[in-house]
């Protein structure tokens, strides 16, 4: 028999299920994820609270239709005598961490992308909302005894939450612009994050007052929140120590953090860039920054664009190739805050080396890219292939063209070798930390150069 905070709750609570993924085969529902439109999660802190309320809105998980994916959110309030509003975004970035103490459920991402699975398992034995509310519950006071009172909220019915979620989007627009203003040069101390060890286990997140988390769910002020109210927990003090490269925005408190909490993987990081030794990118990020090297550009891609980017790839693809708490040449994980931000990523160029984005993203940033750039970059509007992409930017004058000017000619390949005699031409490629991925079998390679005239992948025939 089940004894102690949990045993009333059909399925174990802990630390050991982060990380735990339900695959499709064994889902019973998708609550939120790439499929719908409307999801979100949100609290807020109030005067005064119904303590230990749990409310649906809408069908409980049962009724819900297996393998069904549907509009879904989570409001949780809470009181007490010491809380503030400041301490919002570090309480709800909780919710990420609590839902994966819970067995057969599954939590990722944050905000309005939030992604959510609950096994067929976990709905046999009896989970419920109110009994994932009720385990939320308990672990908020015990493991933030500052919060004296809590009240929770899941909603199911797909027209409440879009209307909840407008709602939602305004507050963390109100967040994110409170946290603009300040300056990486104006302070001593940044904040690190290791929430996402659980899926990324070498990722270490540096929050600066320039650059938000990559899941866009904390900013410099919510780390120094978190880390008065829970000193023990996953956001901590960073002191930036002596300044190595300030452009680059590498510091040797930064390095020596990263090189501890990621247990000796990496020992340095610039945190404006996308090359050489970028921020490590954990899987909640809220979109990547990728290189595109047919024009020496830069391209951005958010989880919500459903087509394919400029390169031919989904945002899942490239999302395979970043996340998973590395640093990956030209696949940078980044939360949209940070395109606001006037060290996003500073040594590549900043927006004078982005060529391409998702119109909508374009729109929710404009007011925050030069005038003399931003409609010199194309969107999926204006542009279908890399082609297509070149003759924009070469119409629009866009200053990467001035980089094309200034790069030495290259003969072609073909050109280069007399008839009949010589060596073939060979393919270069750098490699850092670049995974290649086939039948279940990883391989990566660092710090590599790859000569090949020819590259063919087969899937081998298995003799019967």
């Amino acid at each position: 028999m089940k004894t102690g905070m949990f045993a009333d709750i059909p399925v174990d609570i802990g630390v050991i299920y982060e990380g735990e993924r339900i695959r499709k085969p064994d889902m019973h529902v998708e609550l939120g994820g790439k499929k719908v439109d409307h999801k979100f999660e949100l609290l807020r802190v109030k005067d005064e609270v119904e303590d230990g309320k749990i409310t649906i809105i809408g069908p409980e998980l049962k009724d819900l239709k297996e393998g069904s994916s549907i509009s879904f959110g989570i409001c949780i309030e809470v009181a007490g005598k010491e809380l503030g509003e400041e301490m919002e975004g570090v309480f709800e970035r909780r919710v990420h961490d609590f839902c994966n103490y819970i067995e057969g459920f599954m939590h990722l991402n944050q905000r309005y992308d939030i992604w959510l699975r609950v096994s067929k398992g976990a709905i046999k034995r009896g989970l419920t909302l109110q009994l994932i509310g009720k385990v939320l519950e308990r672990l908020y006071k015990s493991e933030l005894p500052i919060i004296e009172k809590i009240q929770i909220t899941f909603i199911t019915d797909p027209l409440k939450v879009q209307e909840m979620r407008s709602e939602a989007i305004k507050i963390y627009e109100a967040r994110d612009a409170r946290a603009r203003g300040l300056k990486d040069e104006d302070v001593q101390v940044f904040y690190g994050c290791t929430l996402c060890q659980s899926f990324a286990p070498t990722h270490v997140c540096i929050i600066t007052p320039q650059r938000y988390a990559n899941c866009g769910a904390v900013s410099w002020f919510d780390g120094r929140a978190a880390a008065r109210v829970d000193p023990k927990g996953p956001i901590f003090e960073v002191k930036k120590g002596k300044t190595i490269d300030e452009f680059a925005g590498e510091y040797e408190g930064v390095n020596q953090v990263v090189k501890e909490k990621s247990l000796g993987e990496f020992d340095r990081m610039q945190l404006y860039t996308a090359f050489g030794y970028p921020h490590t990118s954990c899987g909640c990020f809220e979109g990547v920054a990728f290189c595109i090297p047919e024009v020496d550009g830069i391209g951005l891609i958010h989880r919500d664009f459903k087509g394919t980017a400029i390169n031919g790839l989904t945002f899942s693809a490239m999302a395979d190739s970043t996340a998973g708490g590395r640093q990956v040449d030209g696949f940078h994980g980044i939360s949209i805050e940070y395109l606001r931000s006037p060290k996003f990523l500073h040594l590549d160029g900043g927006w004078s080396r982005v060529v391409w984005m998702p119109a909508d993203v374009k729109e929710r940033v404009r007011d925050f890219v030069p005038k003399e750039v931003v409609d010199k970059i194309a969107t999926e509007k204006d542009t279908g292939t890399i082609e297509e992409l070149r003759k924009f930017l070469d119409a629009h004058a866009h200053p990467i063209t001035e980089r094309w000017k200034a790069a030495p000619a290259v003969a072609p390949a073909e050109a280069a070798a007399p008839t009949g005699a010589a060596e073939p031409a060979y393919a270069e490629a750098a490699v850092e930390a670049s995974p290649l991925a086939a039948g279940g079998v990883v391989l990566i390679l660092k710090n590599a150069k790859i000569y090949a005239e020819k590259v063919i992948i087969r899937r081998e025939k298995r003799k019967k």
